[in-house]
């Protein structure tokens, strides 16, 4: 079993937004592919930034690298996620 913290540095401005993209994009993603996600929790970094991180589990890091690789290879999700990503700074 391993554990993955994904952490995204997001403007205030687009909290809400984000908080859409994850639910109706990112999380449906995961799950589809395998992903188990623990938490997601979110914090205002300083007056320009919130902080948002998911805690996801996966079986293996082999398990990881495979789902990773799913959702990179579907075409629909990537071009949803295009679509606002420069409105987000992702840190691993």
């Amino acid at each position: 079993m391993i554990y993955r913290r994904k952490t995204y540095i997001v403007e205030p401005s687009f909290i809400e937004e984000f908080n859409q993209l994850f639910n109706e994009i990112l999380l449906p993603s995961q799950l589809k592919y395998g992903a188990r996600l623990i938490g997601r929790w979110m914090f205002d970094k300083d007056d320009n930034n919130t902080e948002v991180f998911a805690m996801w589990e996966y079986d293996s890091y082999e398990d990881y690298e495979r789902i990773e690789s799913q959702i990179k290879s579907d075409e629909e999700h990537v071009m949803k996620v295009q679509k606002r990503f420069d409105q987000i700074v992702e840190i691993e």
